[in-house]
């Protein structure tokens, strides 16, 4: 059929434009690579700062049907459209991210206590990298892991619970930033994510939100974890794919979740392996071990006993002695000055050196379980055939944790709500202290220790916060064996030494959006080159206020402890900032910027400029307080939440907010003739949190005070029978004292149709955080653990119908609390 004059003159006048349009990109936007090769799948947008085009995932239009189609199937010639495939003999990639362990905590970094043999194993048969850094906190950290960009370009300053509406800081990683799994999916790779995700902002975080920012929104093909920052190991709130599931079993049945992570991680890749053996997988394998709570089987923690007797001093004495022998820790290496917050062993009485010790041989026990199942995982690995062309690369997130405080925790959560932490309280707890009847953490006199040789620790960008251990194993790749590799290297460059190793082009495009330039820099060079340098820029570092920036074996670094948690303007212009040189001091145990007062000056203004780069302005100090501020919600304002029977949990981010306010809650129930009896409605868990239930006829609402307390008001009446509103009302009657985790007192009244039939007093609540496990809201039960006693070790399922259960807050709206957060 001939073509009209008026149609081509139209397709004409279309091409001109078009061509036109793509003059005027080339000539006028240099920086945009256009596609040139019509049968080549390319880039339509190269990332900033490269020339070479990089594909397009997926490609933006179907490939040309090659076949032939005729009026009938036998006239026909099939032509499939083909399937992504990995190239021959592909490498599986494995990545195991420990969290918060520090530099001296593994055998093969100095430990001279704790046993890692597995991982030791690995580091025995690859590579270890002495000069590997983090960003000194987990999501960010995880973010680089990730996307090879820097923590404050992925938007991710600070954890996901204590995002900002600032760029660099409000918790969702851009589109624009792909992560390893969206890169590799689309060229035949399966993608798992197992255990810790802690990239989901927590106002996402619950069944009606759309999914995007969960592990199988960013290309993972299965998902089996905890969607949050951490989670009780006995009682687990786990997601599976795109929904929340229960434990399999309980922990009187043997229920713990490493193992239970372990054997899913199993799970998948022989799902995969048995469906397509030679196509090749990416399995992002997080345990969350050993952030606390430090939780492990009894029978672990007997190993230990009396280990650490000698203390924490003793610890980095020994531990720096193995380094140097081990090759970790250059010759001459001395310890850095020990912390003044961290009291000396010796002058510490009888039972603080008991009950410190103990705390530690709980942790230790626990990493060695942790590593007992990464060798489980190694070994299956190696069964089914997959090892020897496995690159596993293992690291921490950041450096270990002082959150226990200066005596360890049986309860981590009294640290999110600014509440002591004592000897007389842990002591308490001494017996079962990594059961679960505990939530502990240990004193951070063991994190100074573990992260030997260097200052300070996780949330600080000091090298206890940032220096973290890095093992490389692949034994197909990589002819080193039992090696230590002292080039400078970073969380932004595991996703480019990935694809440096793959031969994978970084993609220009992922799902229609143009992707931002990778900032880091492969170190694959150095796996078999110990002298090759690796060029890089100047390496910046900030978390909560502090400061740090490296370049050439320089580091200039503004510590925390000058101005607190609320930095001024003041402050950024007067802070004092320490110099070191690790090529000289590896430890840092000299400040020298009184010698080199210009390099100082140098490195500062380098700072400044990385920080306008990466989006890392505006500075904030501030800590557990961020945990309280408003973010945005899925719904407009509102002061009535309505919440159904047989639901899913509600993260506490997004379930009515109750801390230090009046408000009520009514549920519109029907009791049988013969009663009812369970949780109406109950939000948080064993460690802080509250419960409105129906036991032995009567109605009851309890507040778990961070698990040190539980108060109780009970009704009078027995419950009758038929259709009843049944009614818990909180009136506050005193203000919060945030700055020693106190929440709001208040008087509870309980009604049933509108008739008191019980009254009672609150004299203190939970003032921040009910935790950070994921024990959220649940209707007609209590999932994970139990905030009351009366059921513990039981959801206890409410046995008759719930219409609806309705939380009123009014217009009592609380101020966000300001809080010191000092270590």
């Amino acid at each position: 059929m001939r073509m009209r004059k008026r149609e081509f003159a139209a397709v004409l006048l279309l091409g001109g434009l078009l061509g036109f349009g793509v003059a005027v990109c080339r000539n006028f936007l240099p920086g945009l690579a256009f596609a040139q090769e019509k049968e080549k799948v390319g880039g339509i947008f190269a990332p900033p700062g490269t020339s070479e085009t990089g594909p397009v995932t997926p490609p933006p239009n179907d490939p040309p049907f090659k076949g032939k189609i005729g009026r009938t199937i036998s006239e026909s010639t099939p032509d499939w459209p083909p399937l992504a495939r990995a190239p021959k003999d592909a490498p599986n990639v494995l990545f195991i991210v420990l969290d918060d362990v520090g530099y001296a905590a593994l055998g093969c970094y100095g430990s001279p206590v704790c046993q890692t043999p597995h991982m030791d194993k690995l580091a025995k048969n690859g590579v270890r990298y002495n000069n590997f850094h983090t960003t000194a906190l987990c999501s960010p950290s995880r973010s680089c892991f990730l996307t090879g960009r820097n923590h404050h370009s992925n938007a991710m300053g600070c954890i996901t619970e204590g995002s900002r509406g600032f760029p660099g800081y409000n918790g969702r990683v851009p589109l624009s930033h792909g992560m390893l799994s969206e890169m590799l999916t689309p060229f035949g790779w399966a993608a798992f994510a197992i255990g810790k995700w802690h990239l989901t902002p927590n106002e996402d975080m619950n069944l009606g939100a759309n999914r995007k920012w969960w592990p199988l929104g960013r290309g993972f093909d299965r998902f089996y974890g905890f969607l949050g920052g951490e989670t009780d190991q006995w009682y687990p709130w786990l997601t599976y794919d795109n929904h929340f599931v229960k434990a399999p079993k309980t922990p009187k049945e043997g229920y713990h979740n490493v193992p239970d992570l372990t054997d899913k991680a199993k799970e998948f890749i022989a799902d995969s392996k048995q469906v397509a053996p030679e196509r090749p997988f990416f399995l992002y394998y997080c345990p969350g071990a050993c952030h606390a709570p430090h939780h492990v089987p009894t029978e672990w923690i007997a190993k230990y006993k009396g280990k650490f007797d000698a203390g924490w001093d003793d610890y980095r004495e020994k531990a720096l002695a193995n380094q140097i022998k081990m090759g970790i820790c250059p010759p001459g290496t001395k310890l850095s000055p020990r912390d003044p917050e961290v009291p000396v062993w010796a002058t510490l009485d009888q039972q603080q050196k008991e009950l410190f010790a103990h705390e530690m041989e709980v942790f230790a026990a626990y990493l060695e379980y942790v590593d007992h199942y990464i060798g489980e995982l190694v070994g299956f690995l190696d069964e089914i055939g997959d090892l020897d062309n496995t690159l596993i690369i293992t690291v921490s997130d950041n450096g270990a944790s002082p959150e226990g405080g200066p005596s360890g925790s049986f309860n981590e959560n009294l640290f999110f709500n600014n509440a002591p932490q004592t000897v007389a309280q842990n002591l308490k707890h001494l017996k079962e202290w990594g059961g679960p009847s505990t939530y502990p953490h240990y004193s951070w006199g063991w994190a100074h220790a573990t992260n030997t040789p260097f200052r300070r620790w996780k949330r600080e960008v000091a090298r206890g916060g940032i220096s973290d251990l890095c093992i490389v194993h692949w034994p197909k790749g990589i002819k080193a064996k039992d090696a230590i590799r002292e080039q400078f290297t970073h969380a932004i460059d595991l996703v480019p030494t990935v694809l440096d190793v793959l031969k994978v082009k970084m993609p220009v495009s992922i799902n229609g959006v143009a992707q931002a330039q990778i900032e880091g820099v492969s170190f694959a060079s150095t796996f078999d080159n110990a002298k090759i340098k690796i060029p890089r820029e100047a390496q910046y570092f900030e978390m909560l206020g502090t400061r740090s920036i490296y370049l050439d074996g320089w580091r200039a670094y503004a510590p925390w402890e000058q101005f607190g948690t609320q930095i001024t303007p003041k402050d950024v212009d007067t802070a004092k900032w320490m110099l070191f040189n690790i090529n000289e001091d590896f430890s840092e145990s000299e400040d020298i910027a009184a010698k080199h007062p210009d390099k100082l000056t140098e490195m500062k203004q380098l700072w400044f400029a990385q920080a306008s780069k990466y989006k890392v302005l505006p500075l904030d100090a501030s800590g557990v307080e961020r945990l309280a501020a408003p973010r945005p919600q899925m719904s407009g304002p509102r002061t009535k939440y309505v919440y159904y029977q047989g639901t899913g949990e509600v993260e506490a981010a997004n379930a009515a907010d109750v801390r230090n306010r009046t408000f009520s809650i009514t549920a519109d129930v029907e009791i049988p003739k013969d009663g009812a009896e369970g949780v109406l409605l109950a939000c948080g868990g064993s460690f802080g949190g509250y419960s409105f239930f129906v036991k032995d006829g009567k109605l009851v609402y309890s507040h778990n005070y961070l698990g040190l307390a539980e108060y109780k008001v009970v009704s009078k009446e027995k419950i009758p029978t038929g259709k009843l509103a049944l009614r818990m009302d909180f009136q506050v009657t005193g203000k919060p004292d945030f700055k020693i985790g106190k929440g709001a007192p208040g008087t509870v009244r309980l009604s049933i149709n509108g008739k008191q039939v019980g009254q009672g007093d609150i004299p203190v609540t939970c003032p921040i955080a009910f935790g950070l496990s994921g024990d959220g809201l649940c209707c007609g039960k209590d999932t994970v653990s139990a905030v009351s006693a009366d059921y513990d070790g039981s959801e206890f399922p409410f046995t008759a119908r719930i219409y609806r259960v309705v939380v009123d807050i009014g217009n009592d709206q609380p101020k966000m609390p300001k809080t010191p957060e000092r270590d």
